[in-house]
């Protein structure tokens, strides 16, 4: 099985922490030259410290805030023109905050369509050129297990990670007869910032201890823990690899058997 990503170059955005950086510290070990991509230069230059490499691999950082599209937009341009082809592109940021939709406000569901279908779109436009002429082009969306089964209390995160889905599969079609794949992987619950975060929110809103709130969440999880971001990450590595060139389309939970459906 070809795992080797040697000479590809892989953007990997919210690569700071979490998730993203267990993806760029699991390409760079496949052998992949890493983009990081993040708001903090301070963290970013942190991490690029962390990355596997060899004599030919060469990691780099980009700084960019998903908040600002235009000036995202901008950068991510710059960055292509000057680079060398762009074979991987890992979509990755923070979910919005939660909350019922009942009470939502339009201004959330704007500020998350932009800091994710929005700044994909225009990450994803600006590498395709140089997938299709290498003929080799994975774009990976790290989204959530709501494009599948809605989540209690995430009116938001769950409106638009369905509308992300549709924005890839739709993409999909189009990029498939040029090499270019475009997959979802769907994360449950996994131990990140987010994920603690989610928790004592709970905690506060049930008058609960966090192991309380700990305990009933991973008891609905059939592998009765949460996911560590490596085993998330393990996910999008495959489906960058040369192995994956024939999985186009779909959405990958990774999620311990949470989602109740197929």
């Amino acid at each position: 099985m070809n795992l080797d990503l040697t000479n590809k170059r892989a953007i990997v955005c919210g690569s700071t922490q979490g998730i993203g950086k267990a993806i760029a510290v699991e390409l760079a070990q496949l052998g992949a030259n890493v983009t990081l991509v993040a708001r903090n230069e301070a963290k970013l230059q942190d991490v690029l410290k962390q990355l596997d490499s060899s004599k030919e691999q060469q990691h780099d950082f980009v700084v960019a805030d998903f908040t600002d599209p235009y000036g995202l937009n901008l950068t991510i341009q710059a960055y292509v023109q000057q680079a060398a082809t762009i074979h991987i592109l890992v979509n990755n940021t923070g979910g919005p905050a939660g909350g019922s939709i009942t009470e939502a406000i339009s201004d959330e569901f704007q500020n998350a369509f932009n800091q994710h279908l929005i700044a994909n779109h225009l990450l994803a436009k600006a590498v395709i050129p140089g997938m299709k002429e290498a003929g080799y082009g994975r774009i990976i969306n790290i989204i959530s297990t709501s494009v599948k089964q809605p989540l209690h209390g995430l009116g938001v995160s769950n409106t638009i990670r369905g509308a992300v889905a549709s924005w890839a599969k739709t993409m999909a079609n189009e990029l498939g007869q040029f090499g270019i794949t475009v997959n979802n992987v769907l994360p449950g619950a996994t131990r990140t910032g987010r994920l603690e975060s989610i928790i004592e929110n709970k905690a506060n809103k049930t008058a609960s201890n966090i192991d309380q709130v700990e305990e009933e969440m991973m008891a609905e999880i059939p592998a009765r823990r949460f996911a560590e971001p490596e085993e998330v990450a393990a996910a999008a590595a495959f489906l960058a690899t040369p192995a994956a060139a024939y999985i186009n389309g779909i959405n990958v939970p990774v999620d311990g058997g949470r989602t109740g459906c197929l």
